[in-house]
């Protein structure tokens, strides 16, 4: 079995793999950069045991990180608490994507690793749409190269601003909105919130798409595509183990692998 760890700034997800298939079992934790290398392998043992996998029965373990100082501690975490010297994408294994850009070096992990992804399961050109801290709009051409793209403010972000710097807005969950005109302010809040990124959404896929394959098919994944996928026009297909299923897939072509 193959655990497989994606470390984002919000979040970080990780999932239990058999083969290609998606993850048998998924979990999701809130990233703390306080938190040591002993929480962490705790934290991690502790949801394998808890949904019934012997650690034991892990053979490899693949890291795809945005934190660079978490990276460190997750090594140090799965070395000692797992027992097996994980491989971290872009470090230990590179991540096969051609890049088309003029700094690839600044080019996240996780957006190559979700190229990645999106382009074995489909073959085509692709958008990709990664609702996280940022929101992240990559276009990949038909030859499957990463070709740059777009970064806006992500949704959590923008809500905790908005209620930080305005005094009488509170701070409110995200969720699909009925109807456009709010009768209160959380109401009003939500609909802004929820319609304003749909709309954000599909403009900039609009935009992405005349400037480069009309017929692009686009793929949303993070915590909140599910959501704003209800309302886009845009949005083809959602896989929300875009990541994770990314990571799989560069382990298991991986000459480092155990």
């Amino acid at each position: 079995m193959l655990l497989a760890i994606d470390i984002g700034n919000t979040n970080i997800t990780s999932g239990v793999f058999r083969g290609d298939a998606g993850p048998e079992k998924h979990w999701r934790l809130a990233t703390s950069r306080e938190k040591t290398a002993d929480e962490y392998g705790l934290a991690l043992t502790g949801l394998l045991s808890s949904a019934g996998f012997d650690k034991k029965k892990i053979t490899g373990v693949v890291i795809g990180s945005v934190v660079p100082q978490l990276s460190g501690t997750f090594r140090e975490a799965v070395s000692g608490y797992v027992g097996i010297k994980p491989i971290i994408a872009g470090e230990d294994a590179a991540i096969p994507v051609e890049t088309l850009v003029d700094r690839p070096e600044e080019v996240g992990a996780d957006r190559l690793i979700n190229a990645l992804a999106a382009y074995h399961a489909h073959r085509t050109s692709l958008i990709i749409v990664d609702f996280g801290t940022a929101i992240t709009f990559d276009y990949v051409t038909a030859e499957g190269k990463f070709s740059g793209g777009a970064i806006a403010p992500g949704i959590g972000v923008s809500a905790q601003a908005l209620s930080s710097r305005a005094a009488k807005l509170p701070v409110v969950d995200f969720v699909k909105s009925a109807k456009i005109t709010g009768k209160n302010t959380v109401e009003a809040m939500r609909a802004g919130i929820y319609f304003g990124f749909a709309a954000l959404t599909d403009g900039i896929i609009e935009r992405m798409k005349k400037e480069n394959a009309s017929d692009a098919k686009v793929i949303a994944t993070g915590g909140m595509a599910g959501i704003i996928a209800g309302e886009s026009r845009q949005i083809n297909v959602t896989d929300e183990f875009l990541t994770l299923k990314g990571l799989n897939i560069l382990y298991r072509g991986s000459s480092h692998k155990g």
